[in-house]
């Protein structure tokens, strides 16, 4: 009688499938993952009490700051500074991020500090070029 047992081979862990299984969860976590649109520009909001727009996906968001520098963020969410705060530049420039979609939202978001001549000019040039749905950003005021 033979009782020798038969020898197995040894036992190894396969790390592929685990390395498939992270890279599926990191991709899952990539897609699902929202992205808040953040501005390095310091902006400091008037209050006001309101309700707030519904966010469609292309509009046109002037940046003006406390210094009365003028600032465009396009459909895409990148912000674009203006060589200067002239109103032809400023056209020029509505001119080219909105074409020749004059309904798109064009929302002005001013500093508290913001001279009054920089955000009336830009109301000029919206309603120069025929812009209808012009808004203002404010932050709303906390209820007691």
């Amino acid at each position: 009688m033979n009782f020798s047992r038969k020898k197995r081979a040894p036992l190894e862990v396969s790390l592929t499938p685990m390395i498939d299984v992270v890279f599926l969860l990191l991709i899952f976590f990539m897609v699902t993952t929202t992205f808040n649109q953040q501005s390095s520009i310091k902006i400091n909001l008037p209050e006001a009490n309101g309700e707030e727009t519904e966010n469609t996906e292309k509009m046109i968001m002037l940046i003006i700051s406390s210094e009365g520098l003028y600032f465009i963020t396009d459909d895409k969410g990148d912000t674009h500074q203006l060589v200067n705060n002239k109103a032809k530049t400023l056209k020029l420039a509505l001119i080219k991020f909105s074409g020749k979609n004059r309904t798109i939202p064009f929302i002005i978001s001013a500093d508290g500090h913001t001279p009054h001549q920089a955000v009336i000019t830009a109301i000029d040039i919206a309603a120069q070029l025929g812009f209808s749905r012009v808004t203002f950003a404010t932050k709303t005021i906390p209820k007691s």
